[in-house]
């Protein structure tokens, strides 16, 4: 058995083509959000909201119904938090209830729920305790279950999915103290050996890590006779020898999480467990998680509904200059902003999952939005909480218990959706994301002309390409049905919201537009214009969010389910939104991006060192900032703790 190959070291271009390689490359399916940004409003894919069988939402009330018995009565949401840890025997609950398996299907002992109530059941519990909605999720939405289900073999199935369903804690093992979002320097090697694979490296931020029963590890596989190597995925037992979770780390927010640094020494691994073929490992975390984002805008939801209830309660409750403080604009602002964005959060989770159940539509860029809105948005919502809250806000649930005061845990909630713009993809890389998502169209016509790898003949050929293709679709971006006044008039029912729907449409032309012209000023440096894409994105996502809230609004109505305050709701949303949307188009080309770009030059020279002084540094002195991650033993005890 040979020894594992050195850290991999690789330039800008070789990562990027290591991401690009991890890409979905086709588009089988309508997607509503790329046609979005195509300058296309295809209404037709959302509208009628799509909904759940009768069969799938008897069963999913069911155990909603006996999972708000049990966070009612078994789950200590303070306790946790003061504790930093989940009890064993709520854990247990959950297992017995069968919390562990929503996604997994009946034949392999799940409960066979679809998105929509997968994440309606996340959002419950995760009011409870978001550590425990994070526990679940990290569990199924990117632990075993959920790479199994979409590439596991038959026989991998049937031998890990009911241990998931029922007994077993799964993890997801990807980021190493080095390597964050460029897997292509991913150091964790598994060298193949006979019948096994044999893993070497340490993992980091492992979510259930510490006490999980069963891992997906990616891990390099060194090109060889016989292998064609790449970044592969495995299901690794954690009780295997040579794994060593050698710390429990603790974090801002999530307190009761368990997370942790994971470090494997000569484990073998056999090549029956291994997920795929070699070199397929970040296209199956890739896929894992167009989906699996959507646990998030589920906890957002939870949060925003928590937000407003307290809001509306403490507002009423408290008074200032002879009334309550909700009737004071400046804090009445506050509480429509939050209610208006908590009903479009709850439109966007509902419709991206519900499309993810149908699997009509190719949802990576509504699961990716809905991600990067969701955590924005949620974070937005929980801060304006704490303002409205005062001192109050600030101070902790149990200070405000100690002195006779109702424990509210506003500071708590703050904390706890932090994380939400950095996990699963940081806000940043979720720009990146979403903008190569975008451009797809546009780079497989032209891609060739800006790539300085391609012979004069290919650039011809794209030119040509190129031509053909912005001759169709660039006229289609003059007009369109947003310029027609009657145009969406199903959705003016006393409110009006199909104003807003010709102003997605128009908006949505104007966007592909401003693509366009960035990508023509740009060409090749389009990648490095970061800000520009964040914008254009941005703009998408809200887009994207004002589609769902009428959608939902006339779904609502149609239904009989308070429908006249849900198009109240969805009207003030929109035109919050569509503010912010100005807003964006005018940063699109006045920002101070380049100037930015000329301080941050001279930050990293030292030129403004002198702005540093006449502070005390405590942090550490003698620590390093990356930990070393060099393969070998372990010299820590072990602090896996499997919860049987």
């Amino acid at each position: 058995m040979s020894a594992a190959p050195p850290k991999p070291t690789v330039t800008e271009r070789e990562a990027r083509q290591v991401a690009e390689a991890a890409r979905q490359q086709e588009w089988r399916k309508p997607s509503f959000a790329k046609e979005l940004f195509l300058g296309r409003f295809r209404l037709d894919l959302i509208h009628p909201h799509p909904m759940p069988t009768d069969e799938a939402t008897q069963r999913g009330e069911e155990f909603l119904a006996k999972l708000r018995d049990f966070v009612e009565t078994k789950v200590d949401g303070a306790r946790i938090e003061r504790e930093a840890r989940i009890p064993d025997d709520v854990v247990d609950g959950l297992k017995e209830l069968g919390a562990f398996g929503m996604k997994i299907d009946t034949k392999y002992g799940g409960l066979g729920l679809g998105q929509v109530y997968y994440n309606k059941a996340l959002t419950l519990v995760g009011s409870a305790s978001p550590a425990i909605g994070v526990l679940l999720s990290a569990h199924q939405s990117i632990g075993v279950p959920q790479p199994l289900k979409l590439f596991g073999s038959p026989e991998q199935k049937e031998r890990f999915l009911p241990r998931c369903a029922r007994t077993d804690i799964s993890a997801f093992l990807l980021t190493e103290p080095d390597v964050g979002s460029d897997p292509a320097r991913l150091a964790t090697t598994a060298v193949p050996d006979g019948d096994d694979y044999v893993l070497d490296g340490v993992k980091l931020w492992t979510t259930n890590g510490v006490v999980a029963d069963l891992l997906v590890v990616m891990a390099r596989v060194p090109k060889s006779e016989g292998h064609k190597g790449g970044i592969t995925a495995f299901v690794v037992e954690t009780n295997s020898p040579g794994i060593t979770v050698e710390n429990r780390n603790a974090f801002m927010g999530l307190r009761g999480i368990e997370n942790g640094v994971t470090r494997f020494h000569q484990v073998r691994v056999p090549a029956a467990h291994r997920i795929g073929p070699e070199g397929a490992g970040l296209k199956i975390a890739l896929t894992t998680l167009n989906t699996g984002r959507l646990s998030l805008p589920a906890s957002c939801v939870a949060a925003g509904k928590w937000c407003l209830k307290i809001a509306r309660e403490w507002s009423a409750a408290r008074e200032q200059w002879g009334k309550p403080i909700a009737h004071h604009e400046a804090v009445g602002s506050k509480i429509s902003f939050i209610a208006a964005t908590t009903f479009a959060l709850e439109a966007v989770t509902d419709l991206a999952s519900q499309m993810a159940d149908e699997d009509r539509n190719d949802i990576r860029i509504e699961g990716a939005l809905a991600k990067l809105y969701a955590s924005e948005m949620g974070w937005l919502i929980a801060d304006e909480l704490v303002q409205i809250r005062g001192g109050r806000g600030f101070e902790t649930a149990d200070s405000l218990r100690a002195r006779g005061e109702r424990g509210v845990p506003a500071e708590q909630v703050l904390r706890d959706l932090r994380i939400n713009r950095i996990f699963e993809g940081s806000t940043e890389i979720m720009h990146l994301l979403i903008a190569r998502e975008a451009v797809d169209a546009h780079l497989s016509v032209a891609g060739d002309l800006i790539d300085p790898d391609k012979s004069l003949q290919d650039k011809a050929k794209a030119g040509a390409n190129a031509g053909v293709f912005y001759a169709k679709w660039l006229p289609k971006l003059i007009a369109g049905q947003g310029q027609l006044p009657y145009t969406y008039s199903e959705f003016k029912q006393g409110v009006d919201l199909s104003g807003h729907l010709r102003y997605v449409e128009r908006t949505a032309r104007k966007l592909a537009r401003s693509t366009f012209y960035g990508m023509s000023r740009w060409q090749g440096r389009m990648e490095t214009k970061q800000g520009f894409l964040g914008r254009i994105v941005d703009i998408g996502a809200e887009l994207f969010a004002m589609s769902a809230a009428c959608v939902r609004a006339e779904h609502l109505r149609a239904r009989g389910e308070h429908g006249r305050e849900a198009y109240q709701l969805a009207d003030v949303f929109c035109r919050q939104s569509r503010l912010r949307v100005e807003e964006l188009f005018g940063r699109l080309w006045s920002n101070t991006d380049d100037l930015d770009r000329k301080v941050v030059k001279g930050v990293m020279s030292g030129t403004y060192e002198w702005l540093e002084q006449g502070i005390v540094d405590p942090s550490d002195d003698g620590g390093v900032w990356i930990a070393d991650a060099t393969p070998g033993p372990s010299t820590h005890e072990n602090v896996h703790r499997p919860i049987r």
